[in-house]
């Protein structure tokens, strides 16, 4: 896999200055050493599409505090969608909430009814956090995925619905178990056209083998596509099996493989 990865300088908390050694400007003697800002890793997708993951943005207690809420307080839904021609139950469960007056969201056949923010304030304590670690962006939506098992998944799709316009920013919240995040690069016009003659689907896997940037989403991670992203790339969380580091053994979630993901629009 090729690509291109970066560390850059977080825009919260204070950052010495290149070849200062020892304490911190303005860091007095006695005074508590301020902690390290999350660590952001960059990735240049390509014609103006981006990519940036934080993999610890949420503190690990106030982590496992929002996914006890959200898994109890959010009214889950599995509803019917249209997978290959054909109408089945979503592999996922799911919740829209979203600004008053806002557009329909609608994917797969199936429209989905969007819920007051008002109702689920920890929404509003995630979304604070959020656009306080991305000044000047601003999100009106939240699309919430829950995926219970090893079994459930996101197929190959781009969030390119006609409602979030050309080049949307997406931030996506993650919590419980780790998973495998996974883009690659669209196919042209003529490598999604097959042998008869018939587009390709847009939710479908393409049979020509494409640039893959891969991304594991661990508990209370951040990772946010900017740009032409949805345009240029496919993204999938395909189903798999739990993923339990040795020192996260206290990891209740990961017993049933419960995961929770969030995106904001």
């Amino acid at each position: 896999m090729a690509s291109r990865l970066r560390l850059v300088a977080p825009t919260l908390g204070s950052v010495p200055k290149p070849g200062v050694s020892g304490k911190a400007e303005g860091e007095r003697e006695g005074e508590a050493k301020r902690p390290e800002p999350p660590r952001r890793e960059v990735t240049d997708l390509g014609g103006g599409s981006v990519v940036v993951h934080v993999p610890r943005f949420v503190a690990r207690d106030k982590a496992w505090e929002w996914f006890d809420c959200l898994d109890r307080t959010i009214p889950w839904r599995r509803p019917d969608i249209r997978i290959f021609g054909r109408f089945g139950p979503q592999p996922r469960d799911m919740c829209y909430v979203a600004d008053e007056g806002l557009t329909d969201l609608k994917y797969s056949g199936h429209q989905a009814d969007a819920h007051s923010w008002d109702e689920f304030p920890v929404l509003k304590d995630i979304l604070k956090e959020v656009l306080e670690a991305l000044p000047g962006s601003y999100f009106n939506s939240v699309l919430l995925n829950r995926y219970k098992t090893g079994s459930d998944y996101v197929s190959w799709h781009a969030d390119d619905e006609a409602l979030y316009g050309p080049t949307p920013e997406i931030a996506s919240v993650s919590f419980g178990c780790e998973r495998d995040f996974v883009l690659r690069k669209k196919p042209t016009k003529s490598q999604a056209t097959s042998g008869s003659g018939q587009a390709a689907r847009k939710r479908c896997k393409v049979d020509a083998p494409q640039q893959q940037h891969s991304f594991l989403l661990k508990h209370g991670s951040l990772l946010v596509m900017r740009g032409y992203t949805q345009r240029t790339a496919a993204l999938c969380s395909e189903a798999s099996q739990s993923k339990l580091n040795k020192d996260q053994s206290d990891f209740p979630a990961c017993t049933d493989l419960n995961k929770t993901v969030f995106f904001f629009f």
